[in-house]
């Protein structure tokens, strides 16, 4: 067999593998949703560096690579100049010689040689493997953050996967792609675990349902990692999202929530249409809405209150359920003296404060629980 027969043959084979692995990519960026282009630029980019340091680092090249047979063809790109000095080749091209290419060139002009070493097609086909593996997870790594983004600041419902042994929970949670859905894990850190679901008292266990609220979505190089909370106020604003159309069509409005979590919310509620009921909405008939949402948030009591812009009226809702008797405001202070019936100051003050502070976070002002006689009894 001659020389040239051999030639022709390991060409065709080159072309052959070549144009396979374009097919292969096609197909593998089809079934992962991957923009091809996204791969291949990457790939010629990285050929250009691979170039440049196994030939000739002193060139300005660019490399095209055929989207059918998969070919490469290095491609040098000089400027025209006058006279070129021995040390410059690489970069310039005199007149006389670029002429004789084009006769239409003069200086400053580029021109585009194929500089293409010979078998340099094949052995990067073979490098591009690793190099399209890597472009591809880092494409895939690139999707999962965009997509993860869409549900930040929002709940999602996932089941737990596994609890590591400083306790932090990682649920299992499905977000949505331009086909279809894709599970990803969430970290939900112990400070982001109320005290009062935290072992021993409240144990979590693989496999039990989680509602989360999306706080925080992180990138790198390691992948995404989405962030849940069971502590986050919006946790229950987008509960009672979910629960409640009113709320979902602006007929109500959340003014404002206060939290302890695991413990008690309070919820300040506004109708903007004087035919809806803000609270009666939220409750629900029977009380099924507001029980909905207390059983996702594992019994946390829920208080729900009517918003008002006249600071005295909000600040009596918000005691609830404790009966007010007058309030006086301080407004260079923003601060209230609140004056409840002496058999409902515990109440109003609650249980190592909490409803008082709860309130005073509800409408911010600073309020100071008395009782009738004036003598003062508790203060947030």
């Amino acid at each position: 067999m001659s020389d040239t027969k051999v030639k022709r043959r390991g060409k065709k084979a080159e072309v052959n593998q070549s144009q396979e692995l374009i097919l292969a990519l096609n197909d593998l960026c089809k079934e992962k949703n991957i923009d091809v282009d996204f791969i291949l630029n990457a790939l010629e980019t990285a050929v250009v560096t691979a170039y440049k340091k196994h030939f000739n680092a002193a060139q300005n090249v660019r490399v095209n690579l055929d989207r059918v047979t998969g070919e490469f063809k290095v491609i040098a790109q000089k400027e025209v100049v006058q006279k070129v000095e021995a040390e410059d080749e690489g970069l310039y091209i005199s007149l006389d010689e670029a002429r004789k290419i084009k006769a239409e060139y003069e200086v400053g002009d580029i021109v585009e040689i194929e500089v293409t070493p010979r078998d340099f097609g094949r052995v990067e086909a073979m490098n591009a493997k690793q190099i399209i593996t890597q472009k591809i997870r880092e494409a895939e790594r690139e999707q999962v953050y965009a997509n993860s983004t869409k549900i930040l600041n929002d709940i999602v419902t996932g089941r737990i996967r596994r609890i590591d042994e400083e306790n932090r929970v990682f649920v299992e949670v499905e977000i949505k792609k331009d086909e279809g859905t894709e599970v990803v894990e969430a970290l939900l850190p112990v400070d982001e675990i109320p005290k009062s679901e935290q072992p021993p008292k409240q144990h979590y266990a693989p496999n039990m349902r989680l509602v989360c609220y999306v706080s925080e979505v992180r990138g790198g190089n390691k992948g995404t990692q989405v962030v849940v909370s069971r502590t986050h106020p919006n946790l229950v604003r987008r509960l009672f999202m979910r629960e409640v159309p009113e709320i979902e069509e602006g007929l109500v409005e959340i003014k404002s929530i206060a939290r302890e979590a695991g413990s008690r919310t309070k919820i300040a509620v506004y109708s903007t249409d004087p035919d809806v009921d803000a609270q009666g909405s939220c409750i629900g008939r029977n009380g099924i809405r507001v029980n909905q949402i207390s059983d996702e948030l594992r019994g946390e009591k829920l208080d729900i209150v009517k918003w008002s812009e006249d600071p005295v009226e909000l600040i009596t809702a918000s005691l609830s359920p404790s009966g007010v008797l007058s309030v006086e405001i301080n407004e260079q202070e923003k601060s209230a003296v609140v004056t409840v019936p002496e058999h409902q100051q515990s109440l109003a003050i609650g249980s190592k404060g909490q409803n008082v502070r709860l309130a005073a976070k509800l409408t911010g002002w600073k309020i100071d629980i008395r009782k009738p006689d004036a003598d003062t009894a508790g203060e947030e």
